[in-house]
This record gives structure tokens, sequence and C-alpha cells, in this order.
């Protein structure tokens, strides 16, 4: 057993899938759990904590640099606004901003997310050259600046640099504006490399998509990654059209027949699938990270989440575009679309087995984001990170409700982020919250000229 190095006390802790009462943590000079027991009194020398406390979550699917976009797409001035006009306006904030200025940017959104109950962000990053498009002496200087954006904030971070070779399945070669995003597998693991070893960092590659890679590329890099390996896949139903006519298989179909799916792959998004492509990639192992807010914002559509669930796949949770930031909102729209979708209530839950949405939501998404970001165990058990979210014990929107139903009305009741703080690897977030502000202020002031 790991010596302890810190021991806390909670009144109520989410353990094993439930609330249990009078819950000691030990956290070790390691940074992980060393011991977790319940129905205990408060131990001499020990943290007592005011409010309930709950597994920190995995943000598994971040773009960081476009938090520097969020509320300046939302005005149409042509006869139609669809993702891909919105993805054209957002290169325009890619082509901005230099090491710096990223990194005051993801500071501000990583300190956002610790505050909305993530412990830990998975940056698939696509953002690698200079402005004109030349990679720069360090090739990993944008990795980097994200890296040290986290170390600001406080979060941990799983770095995915991405593999972005064309801008489209017929394409030689990317557009201008994507100049910035070129790759290579071995210029992508060069910067996993470099990464590799830095405190508070785990690393992994991502491929962008399939239109965006070539398959002996993709294959190039799956057979060298040894961490997670990430893939936006079937967001749109263009994408689905496209890879039907280059390919002659849809998007999941091509990966589940071609790229050897196993439990390192993460299919980002996953909304546009058929049942016997839900069935293949529950027999791979992979696993599948839903970003609602994001998919909603850019009018993607509805997964579907019954057959995700009942299939037994691991699911995990994104901010992508950052248009929400904390996980219950997420977790909130998650189950308020499929009741949109079905015209039923609880959509979620599993009678008999589990018939709390919330529960049932959040089980799946702890265990699955622990996996997208390349971690053996996650949550509030021995051996995982020491990491959790304490509750606010006077937010109002949870007065009066029994312990039972607290992580109900957490999801579907109360603001978007109730938490007081949130612990990393054995301590307390504190970051200073008003000079990463400023930083981002001054950047931004940068960012709304020209677009």
């Amino acid at each position: 057993m790991a010596a302890v190095n810190r021991e806390f006390w909670a009144p109520r802790a989410w353990v094993g899938g439930r609330w249990r009462e009078q819950v000691r943590l030990a956290a070790g000079a390691n940074g992980c759990w060393a011991a977790i027991d319940c129905g205990v009194a408060p131990p001499p020398g020990a943290e007592r904590l005011a409010g309930d406390v709950l597994p920190a979550l995995v943000d598994a699917h971040s773009h960081a640099f476009q938090r520097a976009f969020v509320g300046l797409s939302e005005r149409r001035d042509s006869a139609h606004d669809d993702f891909w006009s919105w993805r054209d306006r957002m290169y325009g904030v890619a082509l901005k901003l230099r090491p710096e200025q990223l990194r005051a940017v993801a500071a501000h959104l990583y300190a956002e997310l610790l505050a909305g109950g993530y412990s830990q962000v998975c940056e698939f990053h696509y953002l690698h050259h200079d402005l004109d498009g030349r990679p720069y002496a360090d090739p990993a200087e944008m990795s980097q600046a994200l890296a040290d954006a986290a170390q600001d904030a406080g979060i941990g971070l799983t770095l995915l640099p991405v593999l972005y070779e064309r801008a489209g399945f017929q394409a030689e070669a990317l557009r201008a504006d994507q100049r910035r995003f070129a790759t290579t597998p071995r210029q992508v693991l060069a910067i996993a490399d470099t990464l590799r070893g830095r405190p508070g960092v785990t690393v992994g590659a991502a491929v962008h998509s399939l239109r965006a890679a070539r398959p002996a590329s993709i294959a190039e890099l799956a057979a060298a990654c040894d961490g997670p390996l990430h893939v936006h896949v079937a967001e749109q139903t263009a994408e689905v059209d496209d890879c039907l006519a280059a390919t002659g298989c849809r998007p999941i179909e091509w990966l589940a027949r071609h790229a050897g799916l196993d439990a390192r792959w993460q299919l980002v998004h996953a909304t546009h699938a058929t049942p016997e492509e839900i069935e293949a990639v529950a027999a791979s192992g992979a696993g599948v990270v839903i970003c609602p807010a994001t998919e909603a914002d850019l009018g993607d559509g509805l997964c579907d989440l019954p057959r995700w669930l009942d299939a037994g796949v691991p699911l995990a949770v994104g901010s992508d575009s950052q248009v929400v930031r904390a996980w219950p909102e997420e977790l909130r729209w998650l189950e308020w679309g499929q009741r949109l979708l079905h015209r039923r209530r609880n959509v979620a839950a599993a009678p008999g087995v589990e018939p709390a949405s919330a529960a049932r939501l959040f089980e799946r998404l702890r265990a699955g984001g622990g996996t997208a970001a390349g971690f053996e165990r996650w949550g509030l058990e021995v051996g995982a990170r020491a990491d959790l979210v304490e509750l606010d014990p006077a937010e109002p929107a949870l007065a009066g409700l029994p312990p039972s139903h607290r992580l109900d009305g957490l999801v579907f009741g109360a603001p978007a982020a109730p938490f007081k703080r949130t612990l990393v690897a054995g301590r307390w977030a504190a970051a200073d919250r008003g000079a990463i502000r400023a930083r981002f202020e001054a950047v931004m002031r940068d960012v709304w000229d020209g677009v």
C-alpha cells in the first residue's frame, strides 16, 4: 500500500456507483488514492470537507484554441449556415494565434474546465505550425504552449497530436487556410515523444478524420502509437456520403474493417452510426466520445444513445468547441436531446439495473473518460489518481434534495457547475484566475479584428 500523504473526510462521496456516507479518502505521495474507507469517523488530522464529493470527469475531446471563437459565430449573413461554413470562419482564429496567445487562451479554458468539474483534458491538437505554415524551430512549440497552459491552470493534460494530410478524400493536399495543420505520422509521433514524461502530461495520438488522412498513414500511426488513439468520425451526414462515394464504406464501417480497432481507439462523435456499426465497435473494444453541446451548436444531429449504452461500448464526454465547459450541462443535454428525439423521459435509464438516468450516464462517462485519457483507473477507487470535485454545500439548487437524488438534481436541476473546488493528484487546483483571465482578454481583443 502506498504511503498516505494527505487525508480527506467527506460527509458523502460517490464510491462504487452510489453515494456512501462518512468517507475517508487518503492520497498517497504518488498522487493516487491509497485508501478509501466508508462509514468511518473523521480521522485526526484529516481535512474535513463541508460538501459532498464526486469523481472529477475527463474532458475527452477538446480543441482549446476554439475557446477564442465562442460567441463569435452566432450570426448568419447568408442564406445557409452549417458545420462547414462555421468551420471556414473558425479557421480565421486558427490562423491568428501565436504560441503565447494559445497558452493564454488554453489556460483560461482549462481554468473554466476545472470549475466545471473536469480534472483532465484530452487535447485533440492540430494547430502545429507558424502563421505561414512553416514548422517552428521546435516542432512541438504549440504543444508545449498547451502543456504550459495546463500547468498554469492546474489541470491534467492528455496531448493528442493530430495526423492531418489532406483537405478531403479526393484532395492531394491541404487548403491554404489549413496550412498550420499539416503533419505526417512521423511528425505526430515525434511531437508526442517530445512531451512524453513531462509532469502532468499523458500522450497519445489522433487522426483528424478519414477524409483528412490517407489509409497508409493511418495504418502507420496506429502501428506505432502506444497510447490512446482518437479520431473524428461520422459527425456530419455529408462526411458519411463522401466516405461512401470514395471508399464504398461508411466511416465507422471503414474503421471497423480496415483500421484494426481496439481499446486504444476513441471514436469522437460517431453521431451517424448504423446498428451494425455499433455492434462492430462493441466487438472491437473501442470507445466513443460524445460532445452533446458542440453537436447541438453545429447542427450535427443526435447519436443513437440507447444502442451505444446497451451495447456496452465505453463512452466519454468532450467539450470540443468549448460552447459548454461543465460536465453537468453536457450530461443534461445528452439526455435531453434523446428526450426530444424519442418524445419520452429518462431515455438513458435502465429499469431494474440503474433507474437513474444521471447515475447511469455519469458512471459510463467516468470509466470511459479515464480510458480515453490513457488511465487504467479513474474515479474514487484505490490506485486511481487522487482527483475529485466538492459540491458547494450552499448551492440553493441542491437544497432539500435527499442525498440519494443529489446527482439527479445536479445534472437536471442545478446551474452548470455548482462546485466549490477541484482536487487534482491530491492537491486543490488554485490558479490565479484573475491573471489568467486578463491574459485571455488581451488575446481576444486581437482575435476580434477581422472575425
